[in-house]
């Protein structure tokens, strides 16, 4: 998933979209199937698929096919990876409900207890802006897009009515 994260990141910035800034990435894992996690933390840059024993089982990917590339992404954008154990997880779903309201499943654990440990070891700052990749959480608090077909001229109609509604300075010519 980060791999794919990255690359509509980087699209959204040539399509001017979003501001270029630097950006880290970070990989969250559960300890019982930690691949990605794994290979980072040893400096390696090929994973040793495992066999999943974890209650993540939504994250519980041993070989990962994009695994190489995850871990270029991570280590090359200064982030790092980190893996919780179930019962760290487990802790981290309480967590989240008690203080924020929110029961999340397995992968939520997996995300809090995973920025818990970043931040306990100082690879994120308090002072730095932080986004999940999992937008489940926001649900109801925007307004949904009109799906669009997937096409390139369906993306681009779209793009043409999005940008003629934002205002865009004119530009002076010398």
């Amino acid at each position: 998933m980060i791999v794919k994260v990255k690359k509509a990141f980087d699209e959204l910035v040539q399509l001017g979209l979003v501001e270029p800034r630097p950006v880290k990435f970070f990989g969250a894992q559960a300890t019982g199937c930690s691949p990605i996690s794994t290979a980072v933390k040893a400096g390696k840059t090929d994973i040793e698929p495992q066999k999943p024993s974890t209650i993540a089982r939504s994250l519980a990917i041993g070989n990962p096919a994009d695994g190489h590339y995850a871990i270029k992404v991570i280590t090359k954008s200064g982030g790092w990876s980190e893996d919780v154990s179930d019962a760290e997880l487990v802790d981290s779903i309480q967590l989240l409900a008690e203080s924020e309201g929110v029961f999340t499943e397995t992968a939520g654990g997996v995300t809090v207890g995973t920025a818990r440990k970043l931040y306990e070891q100082g690879r994120i700052a308090s002072n730095e802006t932080t986004v999940l990749k999992t937008t489940d959480a926001l649900a109801g608090k925007y307004q949904l897009e009109e799906p669009i077909a997937p096409k390139i001229a369906e993306f681009e109609k779209y793009m043409e009515r999005t940008l003629d509604e934002r205002e865009v300075p004119e530009t002076v010519e010398a």
